[in-house]
């Protein structure tokens, strides 16, 4: 037996060793995927930093993609990229490997010329390589640009002029640049480089400067609110910067439009256009901007305002010809050429003051702007659910579908609890002084513009009485009833008309029990007794574009 277990201790030692090498493997099999993905995540991380830190140094406006939408091709290597950073203002693409060298070696699109001796009143093209727009056409030869796959061909990125290579000579590098299609909506360069050391100088006679003399200069500035509606904001910002100098565009979420407006100080006196991109509060938030203007003495520089809608409800936009709402289906270029064709109109602006009742209260009375509309009644009941549920979930509500669906959810809600029935029971409502006798009602609007809820022309109803239009400018506001939510739908499909109780300059109306909803251009609360008075405040100049008629508009046309 002690030689067996002398036998025994070798095949013991050799099974020992297996054991150790199968541990050592299956462990090595474990670890070696955890440590690469670890060092491959510290990597990314790591490379995310470094592009981060050049993104904020750079004076390149850069985002990154993980697709270009189009085939794209590095400015620095040439090679074919599916993924890479982009510059938002001249609209360079380069790879990950390329990004610091391109940042180095490529300017992006200055917004003031510096180190200029005089005063310049001209500028060379400045020409990038490659990645030019679809469908372009070469100036020299009018072929289409672009065709091969590869990078080639030259586009300016201040006219937008695009160039073969074969086509492109010495004399277009240094030819001086016309700024192109959209020259009269551009400020360009070499004059806000002349304004500044003008205002060093304490000079104010800008009648000199070019182009402050040409005729049809028009300067327009983009406010965008990147947080409206569809969230199509940020996406507008880059297109608006390629074809403007991105001096005259502006992310409302990161400054006021109060201070962006400070720059039609530098422009000429009553010629700027202000194209507001975002839904009616976004509208009101920069009109209130611009009555602070006049309050600062700068009534002279006041822009004209047109509207992009962004927004759910967009009835001031769709009132003044520009649609219910965006969704990207017009080109940049052509709102650009419908901000220069729009006409000027004024908009009324109204003060509601709300007091509120009781022997003993010290608070000041609530002051608010109205541009569109007051309401007290189911719709205001809506809009305070659907405000309390946003405030709640934001994320949820980045779509006009998801927020128009909501409407209707809480709509049909009140359809079957009916929570504003014998309004006119609680309150007493008084037109230009006058005591009017209500019928039994659950809401009362006060218009000012013609749409309400969203596209409903709610004073005319489904047309078929002679009563006169909406306007928005006459000084005048249209007063309605509506027996609940069920109406409001009735008459959004023109199966009903509005109760219409009367038009007056000025509008009282005392709430003398119980709490309700009430709401102004869709900013909702809750409100105890009070009295509520709205009279004019002021005018807006508007842009009004004739183009975007909806079917009503041209019905009412034909009748007049």
């Amino acid at each position: 037996r002690p030689g067996g277990a002398a036998m025994e201790g070798p095949g013991d030692a050799s099974r020992a060793v297996a054991d150790w090498r199968l541990a050592v493997w299956t462990l090595c099999s474990v670890l070696l995927p955890v440590l690469i993905t670890a060092w491959c995540s510290f990597q990314r991380s790591r490379r995310q930093l470094l592009i981060r830190d050049i993104f904020r140094k750079s004076k390149h406006d850069w985002h990154y993609t993980d697709l270009f939408g189009q085939p794209s091709y590095c400015c620095v290597c040439a090679q074919h990229i599916l993924r890479g950073a982009f510059c938002g203002c001249c609209g360079l693409r380069v790879c990950e490997r390329c990004l610091k060298k391109a940042d180095q070696r490529f300017l992006c699109k200055e917004i003031m010329l510096r180190g200029t001796a005089g005063a310049p009143s001209s500028m060379p093209h400045h020409w990038i390589r490659g990645n030019v727009p679809l469908c372009s056409c070469c100036i020299v030869c009018k072929q289409q640009c672009g065709t091969q796959p590869k990078l080639c061909d030259y586009r300016c990125v201040w006219c937008q002029y695009t160039v073969h290579d074969e086509c492109m000579v010495d004399c277009l590098r240094t030819e001086d640049c016309t700024f192109g299609e959209f020259k009269d909506l551009i400020i360009p360069p070499y004059y806000l480089s002349a304004i500044n050391q003008m205002r060093k100088e304490k000079r104010t006679s800008y009648e000199k400067v070019v182009p402050y003399d040409r005729k049809h200069w028009m300067p327009v500035m983009v406010l965008a609110n990147t947080r409206s509606g569809n969230n199509m904001g940020e996406t507008l910002l880059g297109e608006f910067k390629m074809l403007l100098n991105p001096v005259q565009v502006f992310d409302l979420s990161k400054i006021g439009p109060a201070k962006a407006l400070q720059l039609c100080t530098w422009l000429p006196c009553n010629t700027v256009r202000v194209l507001v991109c975002g839904g009616d509060g976004t509208v009101g938030w920069v009109l209130d901007a611009i009555d602070e203007m006049k309050i600062k003495g700068q009534e002279r520089y006041i822009p004209q305002v047109a509207v992009l809608p962004l927004g759910t409800g967009n009835d001031l936009s769709n009132t003044l010809g520009w649609g219910a709402g965006y969704a990207g289906e017009v080109p940049v270029e052509q709102i650009l050429r419908n901000v220069m064709e729009a006409d000027g109109v004024k908009l009324d602006r109204w003060k509601v003051q709300v007091t509120n009742k009781g022997y003993y209260n010290l608070r000041k009375p609530k002051v608010f702007t109205m541009n569109n509309y007051f309401s007290v009644g189911p719709d205001a009941l809506m809009a305070l659910n659907f405000h309390a549920h946003r405030e709640k979930t934001p994320s949820l509500f980045s779509s006009r579908i998801i927020n128009k669906a909501v409407y209707f959810f809480y709509g049909t809600k009140d359809c079957l609890v009916q929570e504003c029935k014998d309004l006119n029971k609680k309150v007493e409502l008084e037109l230009d002084g006058e005591r009017i006798e209500l019928p039994n009602l659950e809401g009362i609007i006060v218009l000012n513009i013609g749409y309400w809820g969203g596209g409903c022309r709610l004073w005319e109803g489904m047309g078929d009485e002679p009563y006169p239009l909406a306007r928005h400018d006459d000084g005048l506001l249209e007063v309605v009833g509506v027996h609940g939510s069920f109406h409001c739908a009735q008459i959004q499909v023109k199966l009903a008309n509005p109760v219409r109780l009367g038009q007056a300059h000025t509008v009282r109306l005392i709430l003398k029990s119980s709490k309700m909803p009430m709401q102004v251009d869709g900013e909702p609360w809750a409100q105890g007794p009070c009295t509520v008075t709205i009279t004019h405040k002021t005018h807006a100049l508007m842009l009004y574009h004739s183009g975007e008629q909806t079917d009503d508009d041209d019905a009412s046309s034909l009748s007049e």
